[in-house]
């Protein structure tokens, strides 16, 4: 018999649910310790995009990303979650301003973390300039609030994955965690194939897609810290456990990214597929990586040892 909802702990609850399936405002309920987010901008506030009318387009009076902070296992910190249900959690100006907002305001304060909980495919074709412009300032400030000694966390397993300006933006973070249908890329699937040709990329091949930018390819590469199973709670401890993990960074973590970078060119620059580079890595049976059950394939990927920690 299943338990009545009142007698189910929040750690129960967010092991039960779906990061990739919940929305924006769950994740952050179920990620957070109980009662403790407390929103900046609210939806009272009616702060929509001032160029979705124009358009004829739905507005959503959070713009689809959720700003605020709360605590996390006792400890203050800044949160951001975008609803990748809304415009694919797509950047324009007003939701880009508001995570630019917080980011600045972390590194004022200096000595509180900031997780972001990425779920987007990228900038706003309607808002073209001012998403682009978003993006550039999002970044400047991820790299602003790093400096001042602020750890900032991506999280990646959302439905719309982390693209485009979201590819770049957590490529700037101190560390990321990822899931299995985390994908994160700079170009998505359909932009590649429009531009390159369905020879190149084959967007409606799903498996191509998932060992090609899924959560544990990326994890394989070093460019994800942290995998995570694809609930709640598995996002709570990784952001934990990176909490822990993230040293001071300047210019000598850069340039250990730099070298981290060359060498992955060095050594998979002429492997085709993702399967080859797995191959390359040591792995037997590298075709079965896809089919690997969460707590196998992270034994798989901290015997592997790849990882951007050192480098970020």
């Amino acid at each position: 018999m299943t338990a009545p909802l009142k007698d189910i702990t929040p750690a129960e609850r967010a092991r039960s649910t779906s990061f990739y399936e919940a929305s924006a405002r769950t994740r952050l309920e179920l990620l957070l310790d109980a009662g403790s987010f407390v929103e900046f901008i609210g939806p009272e506030q009616r702060e929509v995009s001032p160029h979705l009318k124009i358009f004829d387009l739905p507005e959503q009076f959070d713009d689809g990303i959720v700003v605020g902070h709360g605590r996390l296992d006792g400890s203050p910190v800044f949160v951001v979650a975008q609803e990748g249900r809304f415009m694919g959690g797509a950047f324009g100006e007003v939701h880009g301003a508001k995570l630019t907002g917080l980011l600045r305001a972390a590194r004022q304060i200096a000595s509180v973390p900031v997780l972001i909980l990425f779920d987007t495919g990228g900038v706003r074709l309607q808002e073209a300039n001012a998403g682009e412009l978003a993006i550039a300032e999002i970044m400047r400030a991820v790299m602003e609030a790093r400096s001042a000694g602020v750890k900032v966390i991506g999280l990646i397993g959302g439905r719309s994955g982390c693209y485009g300006g979201g590819g770049l933006i957590a490529g700037c973070c101190s560390a990321l965690a990822v899931s299995e249908p985390g994908r994160i890329a700079v170009s998505g699937p359909e932009v590649i194939e429009t531009n390159r040709g369905v020879e190149e990329f084959d967007s409606r091949d799903r498996a191509l897609v998932w060992r090609t930018m899924g959560g544990k390819h990326r994890r394989l590469l070093g460019a994800a810290d942290v995998f995570a199973d694809d609930n709640v709670q598995d996002f709570r401890e990784a952001a934990l456990e990176l909490l822990g993990l993230i040293g001071p960074f300047g210019l000598d973590s850069l340039k250990a990214e730099q070298e981290r970078l060359a060498d992955r060119l060095s050594r998979y620059g002429a492997c085709l597929d993702a399967v080859d580079i797995w191959a390359a890595q040591g792995i037997a049976h590298a075709e079965t990586v896809p089919e690997l059950p969460a707590e196998q394939f992270i034994t798989l990927a901290d015997r592997i040892g790849r990882t951007s920690r050192d480098a970020r």
